[in-house]
């Protein structure tokens, strides 16, 4: 394939782009011109000279806060609403009332896992869509051990079941209830529809 030859107007578009262009590498001049210029002298860094360096110069003014696990209000809240806005205002407002409830009031886990499955199976079979599960706040009890310990076992216990199987997937959305239902005691559960 031949090279095609340039026109006069590219030819003159070239040269007004070359002029505007700067070389990568320096141009070899002649030892006669080389020779007038003054060289100025070359600082080398010394690549194994570590920068200057203060003990703590970097480090994070800002103590960081030891709380492990974050409030059970906070992480249930958190959780992005999957349902209906309106309704979920409603909801968290006790507008909506629930067409059942479970009071775990008194009950060990052992009693009141199996008893959580039964009751939200059973509604879910029953097309309802909202109901109330009564945790309790739990017992003031006093901590006497260097570890503490959460106040409300079945209040911290019952939103991670509420996530697991088998009952999880027939759950859109966990919510702590409105005063008039329980509050920080009791929580929303709002269910899918069957399909």
């Amino acid at each position: 394939m031949t090279r095609r030859k340039l026109r006069a107007d590219e030819q003159e578009l070239w040269q007004q782009v070359a002029k505007t262009t700067r070389p990568l590498s320096p141009i070899q001049k002649s030892s006669a011109a080389v020779s007038t210029v003054k060289k100025k002298p070359i600082q080398i860094q010394d690549p194994f000279r570590p920068e200057p360096f203060q003990l703590g110069s970097k480090a994070n003014s800002r103590v960081p806060a030891f709380d492990l696990k974050p409030d059970l209000r906070q992480s249930v809240a958190s959780r992005p609403v999957q349902m209906d806005h309106k309704s979920f205002k409603n909801m968290k407002r006790g507008k909506l009332s629930p067409e059942g409830k479970i009071d775990l009031h008194g009950m060990t886990l052992a009693q009141a896992h199996p008893a959580l499955i039964r009751f939200i199976t059973g509604s879910f079979a029953e097309g309802k869509r909202l109901v109330l599960v009564i945790t309790g706040k739990g017992k003031k009890s006093e901590d006497t051990g260097p570890i503490p310990q959460q106040k409300g076992v079945l209040r911290h216990q019952v939103p991670q079941w509420l996530r697991m199987a088998p009952i999880g997937p027939m759950i859109l959305q966990v919510s702590e209830a409105h005063l008039k239902h329980g509050g920080g005691g009791a929580y929303y559960v709002y269910l899918r529809r069957q399909r």
